[in-house]
């Protein structure tokens, strides 16, 4: 049986072992599991072909979110998603058993890369997520939150709160509430987002000589909001600072050059300080640091194309 979970030893992945083992046997999938160290949630390859994803009681609503994305997105983006096999709940765990992605996370391949290997996967990025926000379909209804507005004020409320946590120190903390303000982040539509997309959650694969897209895929904090929230991540974790990666890959997401101003970089550093997950601390660590220390600054230096 699963663990009640109530303790942080018992998320381990090696203590889950016997409980993943007698699932798959349940499931006819008696593949031998082997555990990926990366995640928030425990993950295991079952052979070569299938992937199970375990959701602790307390993050189960996450199973209805990712059980759903991918159940609707499959086969319907420019890149792969992981195909649902099995899902489920027991003893108070939910899981998910899913086709494995080809490929390598692209986040590991990385350093590997020359400048042009990466920029010709920048448009391959931005079509994938043009066509992940035009996906239409009431099923999707499910996604939090039921009101953008009203999430985005919760996030507001709480802003200095949340960053001082994160031990933001108090040069920033004290341009906080300003800088945001002074933002207009409009009533946009909205649309499906991932919200965590990143060279984490990104698989390649190289064919002849360059590297193709081969999957997307963690979506169980996908959410309904604002399109330009999504770049928020995007900004962070993939081109890091990159203009013209960024640049590349807003065009061939469909924005025209005119609309990629000081006014879109401030609406996305904007939406990645109300971020549910922001943790601007460790941002300023390891990104590209600004040519002042002003928030201003800092939307020029890690989206300014």
């Amino acid at each position: 049986m699963f663990p009640s979970a109530t303790e942080p030893d018992q998320l381990t992945r090696e203590a889950l072992l016997p409980a993943v083992r007698d699932l798959l046997r349940t499931l006819g999938e008696p593949g031998e599991p082997v555990p990926f160290e990366d995640g928030s949630l425990p993950v295991y390859a079952v052979g070569d072909q299938l992937v199970l994803k375990l959701y602790p009681p307390v993050h189960l609503d996450e199973l209805t979110t990712e059980r759903t994305m991918l159940e609707v997105l499959h086969g319907k983006l420019p890149v792969p998603t992981p195909g649902v096999v099995h899902a489920g709940t027991r003893d108070g765990w939910g899981y998910v058993v899913m086709e494995r992605l080809r490929g390598r996370p692209l986040k590991q391949v990385w350093p590997e890369l020359s400048t042009a290997d990466k920029l010709a996967l920048a448009p391959k990025i931005g079509e994938a997520l043009s066509t992940l926000h035009s996906v239409n379909d009431p099923v999707l209804s499910v996604l939090a939150p039921p009101d953008w507005a009203a999430f985005l004020a919760g996030q507001r409320e709480k802003l200095v709160d949340h960053h001082r946590k994160t031990t933001l120190d108090e040069h920033w903390l004290a341009q906080l509430p300003d800088f945001v303000d002074s933002v207009d982040l409009g009533t946009p539509q909205t649309v499906p987002l991932h919200t965590e997309v990143m060279r984490d959650h990104l698989m390649v694969t190289r064919e002849g000589d360059g590297w193709q897209l081969s999957g997307l895929f963690d979506f169980e904090p996908a959410m309904r909001g604002a399109p330009e929230y999504e770049f928020a991540a995007v900004g962070l974790f993939v081109s890091s600072g990159d203009s013209a990666f960024l640049r590349s890959l807003l065009l061939a997401y469909g924005y025209h050059p005119a609309e990629l101003g000081p006014d879109f970089s401030r609406r996305c550093l904007a939406y990645t300080l109300l971020h549910v997950y922001s943790d601007f601390r460790w941002y300023l660590d390891v990104l590209p640091a600004p040519r002042e220390p002003t928030f201003v600054s800092l939307a020029d230096a890690w989206w300014g194309v």
